[in-house]
């Protein structure tokens, strides 16, 4: 088999990624995906960099080495943050690692009508600045504001949204004075999405709601044809999904993070002897 035909690697810690293997299998539906949820771990949210750096480490290893992944997207903000520069300093010269976090920026900093955007994500995320240091390097005429919303990833995660109780959470933080008169609000966690349009009619439509899924999508896409790793159009396709362990919320909103039917497959990356079962 062409190695151009081998999948691309996506991991998260839990089933926000799904978001970004949903746009990456719209936009490259030739391609197989590789999906690792780390559910044993979530959320990355309030856990350590240096413990983030170390899960991240062992699921590429897992991804490249076992799966033979041609790339790897990590598709998590908390993640990206913590580890993407390590990963792609080991990898360099291997496989492209893309995050989730540049190409947003990139998407911001092009876009002439946003003056003032708003950053909500995890603890971890918004601690290590790093969408504040990007934006303000690259654009330093931009006005930005960050805010820790550490509730709403394991409210989504336990299928909590786009009801009363995920509306006052959000309201909650929303009303807060470091997200007033911005113009846009960068969705910085993969999350997210699924309370976009909760948070899109609470700006009244008003401000622009930015999520990375699709940007993340079309920047994977250009590097593939970049490097020249585009699948052949008549191999196998076969996508695969794995967990490092089970939970009911994963099980039971897997369908509306990604619409097409998945099997899930268990998987303890830790154990030299990988414990798998479907």
């Amino acid at each position: 088999m062409a190695y151009n035909n081998n999948p691309i690697g996506i991991f998260d810690s839990g089933i926000g990624g799904l978001t970004v293997a949903n746009a990456v299998t719209r936009l490259l539906h030739d391609e197989n995906i590789i999906y690792f949820g780390d559910t044993a771990h979530m959320p990355y949210g309030d856990k350590s960099i240096a413990l983030i750096k170390s899960y991240a480490v062992r699921i590429s290893k897992f991804l490249i080495e076992d799966q033979r992944c041609k790339a790897v997207v990590i598709a998590c903000n908390t993640a990206s943050a913590a580890a993407y520069e390590y990963l792609r300093d080991e990898l360099k010269g291997q496989i492209p690692v893309i995050n989730v976090i540049d190409p947003m920026i990139e998407r911001v900093i092009e876009d002439s009508s946003i003056h003032n955007v708003g950053i909500i994500a995890t603890k971890t995320t918004i601690a290590s600045g790093v969408y504040q240091e990007k934006l303000s390097r690259r654009k330093p005429s931009l006005k930005f504001s960050a805010l820790a919303t550490p509730l709403l990833a394991p409210m989504i995660e336990e299928g909590f949204y786009n009801n009363s109780i995920s509306k006052a959470v959000l309201e909650n933080y929303l009303k807060q004075p470091e997200l007033k008169n911005i113009d846009a609000l960068i969705l910085a966690c993969t999350h997210y999405p699924m309370i976009k349009h909760q948070i899109a009619s609470y700006y009244h439509e008003s401000v622009q709601i930015l999520d990375s899924a699709e940007v993340v999508a079309r920047k994977l896409k250009m590097i593939l044809a970049k490097e020249g790793l585009e699948c052949e159009k008549d191999h196998v396709h076969q996508d695969q999904f794995f967990v490092s362990d089970f939970t009911t919320s994963f099980e039971k909103t897997a369908s509306h993070f990604y619409p097409k039917p998945i099997s899930l497959i268990k998987t303890n990356i830790w154990d030299n002897n990988f414990d798998q079962q479907s």
